[in-house]
């Protein structure tokens, strides 16, 4: 498609992805990303690929504390290239391509902790290189059910370069996504690192402004995703859609790859979480690692308001959003609806069989505009 062409299909289907960028907030709060976007900064994946790293990574030889000593080095190293891009001193495509990079050490790291898995924080030790899947019903490779330009999404980020994952962490008893999250996880295409470089190269030359990682949920196919970028050869921002739920380790591993996050924070305590997604430790793990990416880069945080929750999750979340990632940019959504579980069997989740009512909307609304959280742009 023409540029032309595209602009006027995006302005015929979602006029507010062209005039969002005129907020100064929207602006100003995801400037990295925007620039990326318009390519007038490199995607950080180029920047660690330019990081030399003097050691052959994929050897048995070195040990997963070798690793991790070679990734802080690296990281330091990334930092200072990442502060010259940004000031201009810096032109990545003038600096040779080493044999090994900082990239290469993430990616090495990556596949030690897929097996025994603990990429996420349930640690479940699944040997998933020979085939055994984890919690998350996903083993040895990256599990595609679809990948399209996405309308749907913040004004900001549409269109989206959406690549939809198998698989899931959680256990969401009112998953909109069941399908692929839960019950038919296994049944997507499972494809190589290099194939998912080609539909990254295929979404962004069609007019994607951004690749956004979800599912199911994207942290499972960590290994394969940061494995796609040393195959991947233009720049495009890379976006975490994730529910946050992964080890610090995994954390660490993507915090100098992402160029914006779209954590979701649904709960406000661990006892709903433990009840209706069956996840431990939810609050602490989280709010952790949600903080880490605000530091990171760019971030629109999404809270799903649901019925009766206003108090016990509502409430806390956009106050510890207000308190401790400031600068993060917030959708309250409206979208939650009872589906699976929920749907199936409505009198075991009768705080939830229902949708949030204007009310209880026009609440959440309240106590984000009392906190002075920036929300009506993306929300």
């Amino acid at each position: 498609m023409k540029v032309m062409e595209w602009i006027t299909t995006l302005l015929s289907i979602r006029p507010d992805a062209i005039s969002v960028w005129s907020h100064p907030e929207v602006k100003e709060r995801l400037s990295w990303y925007y620039r990326v976007m318009r390519n007038e900064m490199p995607a950080k994946f180029q920047i660690a690929k330019r990081v030399p790293v003097e050691a052959d990574l994929f050897s048995q030889d070195l040990s997963l504390r070798d690793l991790w000593s070679l990734h802080e080095e690296s990281s330091r190293i990334f930092r200072d290239y990442f502060v010259a891009v940004k000031k201009g001193e810096i032109n990545i495509e003038r600096l040779e391509r080493p044999k090994h990079s900082y990239l290469d050490v993430k990616v090495a790291i990556a596949y030690r902790l897929m097996s025994p898995c603990r990429l996420c924080e349930r640690s479940c030790g699944a040997l998933r290189l020979e085939g055994k899947p984890g919690v998350c019903l996903v083993d040895k490779d990256a599990i595609v059910h679809s990948y399209f330009h996405h309308m749907g999404e913040e004004a900001p980020l549409v269109p989206s370069g959406t690549i939809f994952y198998g698989g899931c962490n959680f256990k969401c008893a009112f998953c909109q996504n069941y399908d692929i999250s839960q019950v038919m996880a296994r049944s997507g295409e499972r494809l190589s690192p290099r194939e998912l470089a080609s539909i990254q190269v295929y979404l962004r030359r069609r007019g994607a402004r951004n690749i956004n990682h979800v599912g199911g949920e994207p942290t499972p196919h960590l290994p394969f995703i940061l494995d796609s970028l040393r195959y991947l050869d233009v720049s495009v921002p890379q976006l975490w859609n994730s529910n946050m739920y992964m080890s610090l380790d995994s954390m660490i591993l993507l915090e100098d790859v992402i160029d914006i996050w779209l954590p979701d924070l649904k709960y406000g305590n661990n006892d709903c979480a433990w009840r209706l997604s069956k996840v431990r430790n939810y609050w602490e793990v989280t709010t952790r690692n949600i903080k880490r990416a605000h530091e990171a880069g760019d971030m629109i945080i999404r809270h799903l308001v649901m019925p009766n929750h206003i108090e016990c999750c509502t409430r806390p979340v956009l106050e510890w959003i207000a308190k401790n990632t400031p600068r993060a940019l917030v959708n309250i959504m409206d979208q939650y609806r009872p589906e699976h579980l929920v749907a199936k069997y409505p009198k075991m989740y009768p705080d939830i069989s229902r949708r949030p009512t204007q009310s209880e909307m026009s609440e959440a609304y309240k106590i984000a505009r009392e906190l002075g959280i920036v929300f009506e742009p993306v929300s």
